[in-house]
Formats: structure tokens, C-alpha cells, sequence
């Protein structure tokens, strides 16, 4: 059976088999505002080049969000509902169902996973440790390195406050009262190594790749905590939550034990697949939320989005603005009116003073299904909340991943982000700071929040794209050009 067909979570068939993701996604992301702003939607609805006006619509779908608690909850609610009416569960004879009406079940003749687990030889580490730099930091070094991040607009305030709390409360490390369930579990943000250095019980959900479960059995095996993964009939580690939705629901169910889950997560797909991916581990968390409503659920958000922030940012950003000196302004000038306004254009136009404003981040190189899914994502997070959920989604830093690497004008931008301001982190430093966040999220009382969009502006490390005086898109080439060098070597090295 191909893939267009195969068992599991997929777009929609037309009248002619064509699983189209621009009908789709373009479909959902009108539906979470036609309740709220009508005009939105039938833009969104009409729009003609998806791959092009995508950016602009999911900022103005954030905008719309930004107008009150209320329409930020129907917005995050309908879109949701209809990701589940559109997109589909098809099994093995080939008939599909609209997710909203799927029922994760074991397939007929399907054998259940068996388990498998590696214990950690070494002492946990007690003490929040980040690589910064080469070095690895922590008690007053580490306090001093978050104000140095928040005095240069690197990271919010709240963000350094709350891994100061980590630092104060090494106990929370060990993720005491929960169980971690890593989707993604391989991910280069996500927290397995740390958690696992630090004794945590952790369940990993991950494709069934070998080279990459021997280097996860490995980090496990030189840890402190527990591993525990799925093994099919012929041996082989991991699972595909897309294409075996229903085998890793009964699998975690008989494995997962007494203690509430925290379901992360980091998956990760290029094109349409991160969003199958990403409505399949909805799928996954509905019905582990079903089975107990204490089960946490956590991702991280990428800083390359469109966010609501706070006045204090927006202000930060005009006096960044207004500070540059003469010599700046004169060089950009020229540029600017060649650009006809578009090039080193001031960030939070037309946010009036000591109103929130819309970071806009997003990237047209990263495109609109990378966009959709981590709306989908975030969609979840408001809606857990809002129902009483604990949830953890913190904005990680631009990081050199490889799949920003492997993007040759991501790779160029970033390596010259510096020039505006922007700071981009070593995976190594990032991990230890979100896993920290993450426990934090799970120990702490739930927050008491005004706006659900706060779920992304608190403790959001952003690197400094949300406090820049420019918006950044209008940089990114110039940082492009700047950036080349760097990137070109980089890419010989690798």
C-alpha cells in the first residue's frame, strides 16, 4: 500500500484521490477566525498564492487573537475542531473517518508492541549545569549569565526568574510525581538527554530508525534515569505515531504506570508531515488526557512565529529604534527608500503606546505547513489551559539545529543575526534551559493568566527577535548577505 494510502493520520481525498495540505490548512486556519472576524476568513478563504500570503494571514489570525481572552479561547477552539473535521484516520482496508469521529483502537491482526528499557549507570546530577560557551555554569555564574540575557534583550525577565527557580529547587530535576512520554523523543531541542542525566523515568516515542535508537539506548545507558521504548515483532525499536496512532496508544496505556504523564511533544517533519504529526499526537494526547485528566502536556514554540507581547516589549523595542546612531541611520536610509520601506522597517507599527503588540517572526522560507502545525500545537496548548490542564509551551531561542544548517538562507541569516541584535545559542546550552523550564511548568502552581497568549509570552527566551527596533523580517536579508561567509563555511565543514 503506498503512503498516499497507508494506515493512519492523513489530509483529506478530493473528488479525485489529490490530498491536497494548501486546501486544507489554508481551510483550517480561516475556520479559527470565522467566528470572530468573518472579513479574516473570507481573505484567508480567497487568498490565491497560499505559499506566498500565508505570512501574512497567520499574523493577522494572531492579531485577531490579541483582542481579548475570549476570542483568543474561540480561536484556538475552532481551529482545533476543524483540523479534527478535516483531517483523517485511515485504516488498513483503506476507509477513512474525519478524526472527530476517530477512535484510536488497536488494528485487527495488529501485534502489540513489546517494551524495552536501558537503566543509566551514572549519579544523577543534582544541580542545574548549562554548557555556556564551552563551559558549563551554574549556581551564581548561571544567575549572572540569565540577567546578562535579559539586560541585552536575549530573554524576558520571567524567563530568568523562572529557571532561577530551578536553581533554587534542585530537587525538581528528577521530575518528581510525573513520568515523562517523549513523541519526537530524538529531537535536537528536546529534553531526553538532560531529563535522563538528571534520574527522570522517561517513555520515548520515535521512528523506527537503528543508527538513532543506538545513540538514544547510549545517552540512556550513560545517564542516571530510565528509558523505556516500544520493540515490534521483528525487533526493531520506536514507533510511528502518523502510521501506528492506535499500537502507541495500547502500548503507553500498558506501560505507563501510576504517576500522571507529561506528554512532550517534539516531533518534527519536513512538508505535510509535520502536520499529520502533529494532529496525530493530538489524537494521542485527547485520549491519554481521557484516561487521566491530571496528564501534562508540554512543547516547545518556535521563536520564528508571530506572538502577542507585552507594552514593556514594544516600548523596549522603540527606544532600541529611536537609539540607533547617526552613522546607522544614514547607512539605512538609502537602503530603506531602495527597499521602498521594506528593508530595516521599525518593529510593532501601528501598536499604539502601552498596547500589547505582534512580534512578527515568521519565516516564508520555513513555510505555511511548518506554520500550521505549530499553530495547531499552539491551539492546544490555550484550549488545555483554559480547561484546567497543566501545560507547559515555552518559547525556545533561534538554535543552531540541523535543520537550520541544512536550509542554506535560514544558515546565512542566522549567522549574521548578530549585526541586529539577535542572539542564536548552541543546541547544548538550549536544552538544559527548556528541560529546566519544563519541570518548573510541572511543579509550580497553575498561573492564574488575563490573556491565553501569556501561555507564550511568559518566560519566553526569544533571543532577542520580540525586543529588536527592527522587525526582522525586514533584516533578514541583509543579515543573509552578512551571514553568507559563515555559512558557507559551515557547510563545507559539515
Amino acid at each position: 500500500m503506498s503512503d498516499e494510502i497507508s494506515a493512519g493520520v492523513h489530509f483529506p481525498a478530493d473528488d479525485q484521490g489529490r490530498r491536497s495540505t494548501t486546501t486544507t490548512t489554508r481551510g483550517v486556519l480561516a475556520d479559527s477566525v470565522r467566528g470572530v472576524d468573518p472579513e479574516l476568513a473570507q481573505r484567508i478563504d480567497d487568498t490565491g498564492d497560499w505559499r506566498k500570503d500565508y505570512v501574512d494571514h497567520v499574523h493577522d489570525v494572531t492579531a485577531a487573537s490579541a483582542g481579548s481572552a475570549d476570542r483568543a479561547a474561540r480561536i484556538a477552539t475552532d481551529g482545533l475542531a476543524s483540523m479534527r473535521r478535516r483531517m483523517v484516520l485511515v485504516d488498513a482496508a483503506g476507509d477513512e473517518v474525519p478524526l472527530e469521529a476517530a477512535e484510536l483502537t488497536m488494528p485487527t491482526g495488529s501485534a502489540p508492541f513489546g517494551t524495552e528499557s536501558v537503566r543509566g549507570t551514572a549519579e544523577p546530577v543534582t544541580r542545574l549545569r548549562v554548557p555556556v560557551d564551552g563551559r558549563e555554569i551554574e549556581g551564581e555564574e548561571l544567575r549572572g549569565q540569565l540577567g546578562a540575557w535579559v539586560d541585552r534583550g536575549i530573554v524576558e525577565p520571567s524567563f530568568a526568574a523562572a529557571v532561577a527557580e530551578v536553581i533554587d529547587h534542585p530537587e525538581w530535576l528528577a521530575l518528581p510525581g510525573h513520568r515523562a512520554l517523549l513523541v519526537g523523543a530524538g529531537a535536537e531541542m528536546g529534553p531526553l538527554e538532560t531529563l535522563l542525566s538528571w534520574g527522570a523515568d522517561v517513555l520515548a516515542i520515535d521512528l523506527p530508525r537503528s543508527r538513532a535508537w543506538r545513540y538514544k539506548k547510549g545517552l540512556a545507558s550513560r545517564g542516571a534515569g530510565t528509558l523505556t521504548f516500544p520493540v515490534d515483532a521483528a525487533g526493531d525499536s520506536g514507533a510511528d505515531v502518523i502510521h501506528q496512532p492506535g499500537e502507541v496508544l495500547e502500548w503507553v496505556r500498558r506501560v505507563g504506570g501510576e504517576q500522571p504523564l507529561a506528554v512532550g511533544m517534539h516531533a518534527y517533519a519536513d512538508s505535510g508531515v509535520h502536520v499529520r504529526v502533529s494532529a496525530a499526537v493530538d489524537l494521542l494526547m485527547d485520549a491519554l488526557t481521557d484516561d487521566d485528566p491530571h496528564t501534562a502536556l508540554a512543547w516547545l514554540a518556535t521563536p520564528t512565529d508571530a506572538f502577542v507581547v507585552p507594552p514593556d516589549v514594544v516600548a523596549e523595542s522603540r527606544r532600541r529604534w529611536a537609539a540607533r546612531g547617526l552613522a546607522l541611520k544614514g547607512a539605512q536610509g538609502p537602503l530603506r527608500a531602495m527597499g521602498r520601506g521594506r528593508l530595516f522597517a521599525p518593529a510593532y507599527r501601528g501598536t499604539r503606546e502601552g498596547q500589547p503588540g505582534i512580534a512578527d517572526v515568521l519565516v516564508p522560507q520555513q513555510g505555511p505547513n511548518y506554520a500550521i502545525a505549530k499553530r495547531l500545537q499552539r491551539w492546544r496548548g490555550v484550549a488545555a489551559e483554559g480547561s484546567g490542564q497543566r501545560v507547559s509551551f515555552n518559547v525556545a531561542p533561534a538554535t543552531w539545529t540541523r535543520s537550520v544548517t541544512k536550509n542554506p538562507v535560514l544558515g546565512a541569516a542566522y549567522g549574521g543575526a548578530h549585526h541586529f541584535g539577535v542572539e542564536v545559542f548552541q543546541p547544548e546550552t538550549v536544552r538544559p534551559l527548556m528541560a529546566a523550564l519544563l519541570v518548573r511548568d510541572l511543579v509550580r502552581e497553575t498561573p492564574q493568566r488575563e490573556h491565553p497568549e501569556e501561555l507564550f509570552s511568559d518566560a519566553a527566551a526569544h533571543g532577542g527577535l520580540w525586543r529588536v527596533g527592527y522587525e526582522p523580517k525586514t533584516a533578514l536579508g541583509v543579515a543573509a548577505v552578512a551571514g553568507l561567509p559563515g555559512s558557507l563555511r559551515r557547510r563545507v565543514r559539515g
